[in-house]
C-alpha cells in the first residue's frame, strides 16, 4: 500500500510541474493568468489511500503590470473585467488581452480572429445595441459650413477710414480677417470680413466670397458696443451662398458673441467655422473611454462604436478554453455587460497591454519545493522495496 501512495505523490507532484512549468513558459504571455494545482487526499472508504491534484486554478483576479506599446488599437483592462468576442459559431469567448486590428470586412477582431462585441453609435445621447463593432472604410459626406465663430477685439484706436469702404483699398477698413467655408459638395470657399469703424461705438463689417461683394455698402453687418466696450448687439451677420457647380445654396451665419471694444491692439481669438469637405478613411483607434474612433484625411473623426466589457459575480469559476480565454458557465454567474468604467467595469488604458501575472521568484521556489517533495516521495520506494527485500531474504 505505501508503495502506491508514494506513486501516488510522484504523479501528483509531475501534474504540478507541469502548471509550473506552463506559468513560467507564459511569463511574457499578455493577458495570462497564473495556474495553481491543488492537491486533494484520496481515500478508499475511510482509509487514506494516497494524493492527487483535485484541480489546477488560475488566479484571474489579480491584475498583471501593464506594458506600453503605442499602437492605436492595443488596450489595457485596469480593474475588473474581459473583453468580450463572438466566435464563428456564435458563442462568447472573455479575454483580458487587448490586442485588435480590423478584418477585411472592417470587423474590429481580437488576436484570435473573433469579432469584438460593442455597443452601436450613440443616438440622443444613448448607446447602440450590443453586437459586432464594424468600421466604415469609405468616403465620408461633405458637410456645408451653416456657422462662423468670430471672437476679436476691435480696438477704440482705430480712426474712421476717410473713404468710403472699397475691398481693393486697404485704406478705406481698418482689419479684413479670412474664414473657410464649405458648400454642400465639400468645395472650399474664402469669406471675408472687413471690419470699418463707423463711430466710436460701432464697426460695420462687409463680406464677400471669393472676393465678390455679398453686402452692399448701403446694408453692412453692424456690432454695436457700449462704453465698457461690451458687445450689445449685431445686425446683419449673415450672408448667403449661391448654388454653384452642381452644390446647393447655402447660408452661413456668423456670431460675434464675446468681441469686445477695447483700448490696444486688434486681436483675433476665435475664427472657427463648421462644416468639412469629404474625406477618406486613414485609420481607427480606441479611446480611454472604449470608443472606437474612426479617422478620415479631412481631419475629422466619428466613433463608430464603444468596446464592452464583462463582468462575472465569480469569475474565478470561468471555465478556460485557452491561457488566456475563457468562457461562462452556471457557477460564473451571467456576464455583465457595461462601457469602459461603468459599474463594476474597468477603466481602459489605451496604447498598452495587460502583460502576465506571473511572478517568476514564486514559481522556482515552487520548484524547489516539488523537487524536494519528489525526493521525499521516491525515498519511501526505495526504503519499500528494500524492506521487501529483507523480508524476502529472511525467509
Amino acid at each position: 500500500m505505501s508503495f502506491d501512495i508514494a506513486l501516488s505523490g510522484i504523479q501528483a507532484i509531475n501534474e504540478q510541474l507541469e502548471t509550473v512549468s506552463n506559468n513560467i513558459a507564459n511569463a511574457a504571455t499578455y493577458g495570462f493568468k497564473q495556474g495553481r494545482a491543488n492537491f486533494a487526499s484520496v481515500y478508499a472508504g475511510s482509509k487514506a489511500n494516497g494524493v492527487e491534484v483535485g484541480s489546477v486554478t488560475q488566479n484571474i483576479g489579480q491584475n498583471g503590470s501593464t506594458t506600453t506599446t503605442g499602437r492605436a488599437l492595443d488596450a489595457a483592462i485596469d480593474g475588473k473585467g474581459f473583453f468580450v468576442s463572438r466566435d464563428p459559431q456564435g458563442g462568447m469567448s472573455y479575454s483580458r488581452v487587448g490586442i485588435f486590428s480590423t478584418d477585411t470586412q472592417g470587423y474590429l477582431i481580437d488576436s484570435n480572429g473573433g469579432r469584438v462585441q460593442g455597443y452601436g453609435k450613440s443616438v440622443n445621447g444613448a448607446l447602440g445595441a450590443m453586437d459586432d463593432i464594424k468600421v466604415p472604410t469609405g468616403q465620408i459626406a461633405a458637410v456645408a459650413t451653416t456657422a462662423i465663430d468670430y471672437v476679436g477685439n476691435m480696438s477704440t484706436d482705430w480712426q474712421k477710414p476717410a473713404t468710403a469702404f472699397d475691398s481693393g483699398k486697404p485704406d478705406s477698413y481698418n482689419m479684413v480677417k479670412q474664414s473657410v467655408v464649405y458648400d454642400s459638395l465639400g468645395n472650399q470657399h474664402t469669406l471675408s470680413q472687413y471690419f470699418v469703424k463707423n463711430d466710436p461705438s460701432n464697426i460695420n463689417v462687409y463680406y464677400s466670397l471669393d472676393g465678390a461683394a455679398t453686402t452692399t455698402a448701403a446694408t453692412p453687418a453692424k456690432l454695436t458696443f457700449d462704453n465698457k466696450g461690451t458687445l450689445t448687439g449685431a445686425t446683419n451677420t449673415s450672408i448667403a451662398i449661391p448654388a454653384a457647380n452642381g452644390a446647393a445654396a447655402g447660408n452661413v451665419a456668423l456670431s460675434y458673441t464675446g468681441t469686445t471694444m477695447f483700448a490696444g491692439d486688434a486681436t483675433t481669438t476665435t475664427n472657427r467655422s463648421d462644416g468639412y469637405a469629404s474625406g477618406a478613411f486613414v485609420g481607427v483607434s480606441l479611446d480611454g473611454s472604449g470608443a472606437l474612433v474612426a479617422k478620415y484625411s479631412n481631419d475629422q473623426s466619428q466613433v463608430v462604436g464603444t468596446v464592452t466589457i464583462a463582468s462575472f459575480a465569480n469569475e474565478g469559476a470561468l471555465t478556460a478554453t485557452s491561457n488566456t480565454s475563457w468562457t461562462a458557465n452556471a457557477s460564473s454567474g451571467t456576464a455583465l455587460y457595461n462601457p469602459p468604467g461603468v459599474g463594476l467595469s474597468g477603466k481602459l488604458t489605451t496604447g498598452a497591454l495587460e502583460g502576465s501575472n506571473v511572478d517568476i521568484t514564486s514559481e522556482l521556489v515552487g520548484l524547489m519545493t516539488s523537487q524536494r517533495n519528489y525526493q521525499a516521495n521516491s525515498k519511501v520506494l526505495t526504503t519499500e522495496s528494500q524492506m521487501m527485500q529483507a523480508l524476502m531474504q529472511a525467509l
